[in-house]
């Protein structure tokens, strides 16, 4: 039975969260407080964490930075009252794998979370994926560019290497949808937007060559030469 972890300081939504994934057959665990969220998440295993951001101790987006630099890879889907672009990307730097936004219905948390579980069938990939001085290692999931580290969140991983894959055909938005979370979740275009700025931004704000172009009105694709972004 997959466990699953309810960081959330509101009695109330805990406790609802907790009794409605039970029903759907997880096992869950409630904590109110960031900094026993933290503990509890470094001395057990869970297969998904709900993270809220506003909780006392430490918020979501400390615990997460924590977790992630412990080198702790399970998916955290994180909850905020907050909507902006600003928060969004807050939370997907601080290494969160989705986000969702009070309030909302249970059903798109569940249907969230189950992407966030799936694993597919295992494909033989390359080892490598490289595109210019950026070196994607499949296997270890990890990406320099002109040999410097970039620490990208799960989702970002997702995405870059699905763009890197396409070589150099463009990717519609829709597209990255699909392919990241799935049919069964309704995701806003929106959202990949924000991913391509935070993966801009990690990617080739320091680099003089820019990888990452828009087609507008199409979508996104990898190219050394200038286009119109």
């Amino acid at each position: 039975m997959q466990q699953i972890l309810i960081a959330e300081d509101d009695a109330n939504i805990a406790s609802d969260l907790k009794q409605q994934l039970l029903h759907e057959g997880f096992e869950a665990e409630v904590v109110f407080d960031g900094l026993l969220a933290e503990r509890i998440i470094t001395r057990s295993t869970f297969d998904c964490i709900i993270l809220d951001i506003n909780m006392p101790g430490k918020n979501g987006l400390e615990v997460c930075k924590a977790i992630r630099a412990q080198k702790i890879t399970t998916p955290v889907l994180m909850l905020t009252a907050f909507g902006e672009v600003e928060d969004k990307l807050a939370g997907f730097d601080s290494g969160a794998d989705d986000y969702l936004t009070k309030p909302f219905y249970f059903k798109e948390l569940l249907a969230r979370i189950k992407a966030l579980l799936k694993r597919g069938p295992q494909q033989e990939v390359a080892p490598q994926l490289i595109v210019h001085d950026l070196i994607i290692n499949m296997a270890a999931k990890t990406v320099l560019r002109n040999q410097a580290p970039i620490k990208l969140t799960a989702r970002e991983f997702e995405i870059l290497t699905t763009l890197v894959q396409a070589q150099g055909n463009v990717v519609s938005k829709k597209e990255l949808i699909k392919k990241i979370w799935g049919t069964h979740v309704e995701v806003n275009t929106n959202t990949i937007e924000v991913f391509i700025n935070s993966l801009r931004n990690k990617v080739d704000k320091q680099h003089a060559v820019k990888l990452i172009h828009t087609r507008p009105g199409f979508g996104y694709f990898l190219s050394t030469t200038p286009h119109e972004t």
